[in-house]
């Protein structure tokens, strides 16, 4: 990431009431009508799908997803892997890495034992060990930890917008 966008990327976009409502409105069902929203905030169609537009321009929406039941597709072992560098000169490979991973559905940066945290969705267990191989086959990792996850008690809710 360049400065310029490490820079756009906390510069804190200004939101009034109307831009809060759609945001919740679109946070609960991504597909929701601009008319239907528009309905619900009180504004004509255009000038909903308008600040919606902003919205995504300023990167306050950075897209629009479905979310699926990922053992109904087959994908029923999810992990947590924790990567644990032998040093930070290695922190944007291994983030290159994990964005041509279509196992790996979200990477972390942290701090703490490790210096990042992958969320991997695969198969089986063999097929975990197959991914836990090649992540430790990447340059500069010494190790990985990994938590499997047995279940799931809270999805992804709303942002709650101050």
């Amino acid at each position: 990431m360049s400065e310029l966008e490490d820079v756009l990327e906390r510069e804190v976009v200004s939101l009034d009431k109307i831009d809060r409502d759609i945001l919740d409105i679109l946070q609960v069902d991504a597909r929701s009508s601009a008319s239907s929203i528009a309905e619900r905030v009180g504004m004509s169609v255009p000038a909903v799908a308008d600040r919606i537009k902003k919205l995504q321009d300023s990167a306050v929406i950075t897209g629009f997803t479905t979310m699926l039941n990922h053992r109904k597709v087959g994908l029923d072992v999810s992990a947590f892997i924790t990567v644990i560098s032998e040093s930070s000169s290695h922190y944007s490979e291994v983030v290159k890495k994990t964005n041509s991973s279509p196992e790996i559905i979200q990477c972390f940066t942290t701090t703490g034992n490790g210096s990042h945290v992958l969320l991997a969705l695969v198969e089986d267990t063999y097929s975990l060990e197959k991914l836990l191989r090649k992540i430790q086959g990447w340059p500069g990792v010494m190790r990985t930890e990994t938590q499997i996850i047995l279940s799931s008690y809270k999805g992804i809710n709303p942002v709650l917008i101050p």
